[in-house]
């Protein structure tokens, strides 16, 4: 029977390749191998954790500030980049397909191919307060 090998922890360990952009004692960061831009980087922990559950809260921490890190230096680069997002998708609902955290950097600019659709629009404040409510009990 072949296990399955998680490919970023396959790059952590050397033994698939990737093109490191910068690398630290828990963190790696690479070049997507399937960009949205050009520049489209990922902030992976080097330990694997499926998803933001199983993550420990510093490595959390750190993963988004590299990911600061790495949005600034797109802007430095001289690559295309008017703007950033930030994205990191949480459970197969929200769009992972790789399941180990990540955090993708992408630079944006004008004309771009990313387009973020949105589902429901606006909602009444008892809504919004039923919600607030439900999320701060389980904290």
């Amino acid at each position: 029977m072949v296990e399955n090998v998680c490919v970023f922890c396959a790059i952590v360990s050397g033994n698939a390749p990737a093109s490191v952009v910068h690398s630290e004692e828990d963190l790696i960061v690479f070049c997507d191998l399937n960009p949205i831009t050009r520049g489209h980087l990922l902030v992976v922990p080097k330990a694997h954790s499926v998803g933001l559950a199983d993550l420990p809260e510093a490595t959390g921490q750190r993963l988004f500030g590299t990911g600061q890190r790495m949005a600034a230096a797109l802007r430095r680069s001289g690559l295309p980049c008017d703007g950033v997002n930030l994205l990191l998708a949480d459970g197969e609902a929200a769009g992972q397909t790789v399941f180990h955290v990540h955090l993708h950097v992408i630079p944006r600019h004008a004309g771009d191919p990313l387009r973020f659709h949105t589902g429901q629009r606006g909602a009444s404040r008892s809504d919004l307060d039923a919600v607030a409510g439900l999320v701060s009990a389980v904290l």
